[in-house]
């Protein structure tokens, strides 16, 4: 399915009409299908920081999937049963949810900076019975496996260790051939953890559809992604939606190659770099990523890019950055907006629109997205409100998994509420104001403070906790984390290192608080609820009187 060709956003809006067929499996469309007519077609460039790059096609992924989906199978995983993925961006990633996916299988994205119990958490919730991992995963794995009484295998892609076994060696004497499940577009496929304000993560569980619902906003956000010559990269990581279904999968999926390449640290002359060598037409670059290029002394005279499209998410970009990009990378940086659990719902698209900087864009074709009151009625255009998507979706998930109060909560009506507020213009734009809730933006990811105070809680030297997000110019916002220390203990530096530290080992390295403040109580609710817009407020007025 595609967008079909048009020279201007209404006429685009009018021929776009959702074509799901009634059965479809997403590991088939993005690897079988090309492999039958096409096996020598390039799909993946493994471009190793400091090494060669290794080249993959449709053909081999379809045949590492088949011996991967066997060997899953030969050890009890039936469709339904839930497969973790915790890898960066590397090739055993693509095939793992290929194969997983082919079996019928859900499979679970990862992040590899999760610390043990964020990781515990995410694997009992789901009840995971295999995870394909890398040997740093695997002593994870390993500390946790007591808590684990679902999870029967655990692959090593870098060789045998304590608690996994080397993938490749379980491979080898695996059919390359495999039939694959017969999926429905509504069959579940992925579950992938996004954060509440409240309590631990809700694990999004999303069908089968929810690639082809992506498509039309990759596309749009690429100025039609899948011409001759495209060639894709993120630095953004497959564990998360904007790497997996944002990047890896529509590429795939349209035949284009995927560069995958995970930096040691993410710097921007690594950025230019890798946008050079490997002759990137398209990219996918978070508003972090843009600052932080940005302020490099890198040019178009120090770097010869060869760029057709640059999309970015995740916040409002500005008229300076929108500039910057056109003189650095040659082309109109692209907007696009979502969420977990209904991403791609709106975007810009230079090619038939000229942006309008500080608003994200109009509804991509194929979703309704509105402005609406608490209740889900209608408001009109101009009126600040909640930005919300008419039901039913091809890109909305299917539920909260084992939540559905959670999943109802979601809900006004017919409407999905983003937790986001906006107001839409009498032709079409959409203009991203702030959220409802107090879920913090920090560097492209979206942070809950609920998890993060629970694990602070567990601190013995914490008796209670507020997490906020303050304001800050390079990430958007940091953590911050107003802490009530138990009698016996007195605030100082190494204190607050050692709580920080305390989050980062448990967590992830994106959720610790950057700064802790020690405070002699927190406000609060009647009922006992710290109340975190006092918090955010004395936080941006620290970065003011800074």
């Amino acid at each position: 399915m595609r967008l079909p060709e048009a020279s201007t956003y209404d006429e685009l809006q009018q021929r776009f009409d959702w074509q799901i067929p009634e059965r479809f499996n997403i590991g088939v469309a993005i690897c079988d299908d090309w492999a039958k007519k096409a096996p020598d077609r390039e799909a993946l460039i493994y471009a190793e920081q400091d090494g060669p790059a290794t080249v993959y096609t449709y053909g081999d992924l379809q045949r590492l999937s088949n011996q991967l989906a066997n060997l899953l199978q030969s050890r009890g995983v039936q469709p339904g049963d839930r497969i973790g993925v915790l890898l960066p961006q590397r090739p055993e990633t693509a095939f793992a949810h290929i194969a997983a996916l082919k079996l019928g299988a859900i499979t679970i994205p990862l992040f590899t900076l999760f610390g043990d119990e964020a990781l515990a958490y995410r694997l009992k919730d789901s009840g995971t019975k295999a995870v394909i991992t890398d040997n740093s995963g695997a002593e994870k794995l390993r500390r946790i496996r007591s808590e684990l009484p679902h999870l029967t295998s655990v692959f090593t892609v870098e060789g045998d260790t304590a608690g996994a076994e080397d993938l490749m060696t379980c491979l080898f004497g695996h059919e390359s051939v495999f039939e694959p499940f017969d999926s429905g577009p509504d069959d579940p496929a992925l579950i992938i953890y996004t954060s509440g304000t409240t309590g631990q993560p809700k694990g999004a569980l999303h069908g089968h559809r929810v690639l082809l619902g992506h498509l039309p906003g990759v596309e749009m956000s690429h100025d039609f992604l899948g011409q001759p010559g495209d060639k894709i990269w993120t630095p953004a990581d497959w564990a998360w939606i904007g790497g997996l279904l944002d990047v890896l999968m529509p590429a795939l999926y349209l035949g284009v190659p995927v560069v995958a390449c995970r930096f040691k640290k993410f710097t921007a002359d690594a950025a230019f770099k890798l946008l050079h060598d490997y002759k990137i037409r398209n990219t996918f670059l978070p508003p972090t990523a843009l600052k932080m290029m940005r302020q490099t002394d890198a040019s178009t005279d120090s770097w010869q890019l060869n760029l057709r499209s640059v999309a970015s998410g995740g916040e409002t970009l500005g008229a300076e950055l929108i500039e910057w990009g056109q003189k650095v990378f040659g082309v109109t940086i692209n907007e696009f907006y979502g969420q977990t659990e209904c991403n791609m719902i709106v975007s810009s698209c230079a090619a038939i629109m000229p942006p309008r900087p500080g608003i994200m864009g109009r509804s991509v074709p194929g979703h309704t997205v509105a402005i609406v009151d608490d209740s889900g009625t209608l408001l009109p255009n101009g009126a600040f409100g909640n930005i919300a998507v008419k039901s039913p979706d091809p890109v909305m998930f299917l539920s909260y998994w084992n939540n559905p109060e959670a999943t109802a909560k979601k809900f006004a009506g017919d409407w999905l509420l983003t937790g986001d507020t906006g107001v839409l213009s009498k032709d079409g734009w959409i203009r991203f104001v702030g959220r409802d809730d107090d879920v913090i933006t920090s560097s492209g990811y979206r942070i809950g403070p609920g998890e993060i105070e629970d694990c602070l809680l567990k601190h013995p030297a914490v008796a209670m906790a507020g997490v906020v997000g303050k304001p800050d110019s390079q990430r958007t916002e940091i953590v911050k984390a107003f802490i009530v220390l138990k009698t016996g203990f007195e605030p100082s530096d190494a204190l607050a290192n050692e709580i920080a530290e305390f989050v980062k080992t448990r967590l992830a390295a994106h959720e610790y608080p950057r700064e802790v403040a020690f405070v002699d109580s927190l406000p609060m609710t009647t009922t006992g609820k710290v109340i975190r817009k006092e918090l955010r407020a004395q936080a941006a007025a620290e970065r003011k009187d800074g």
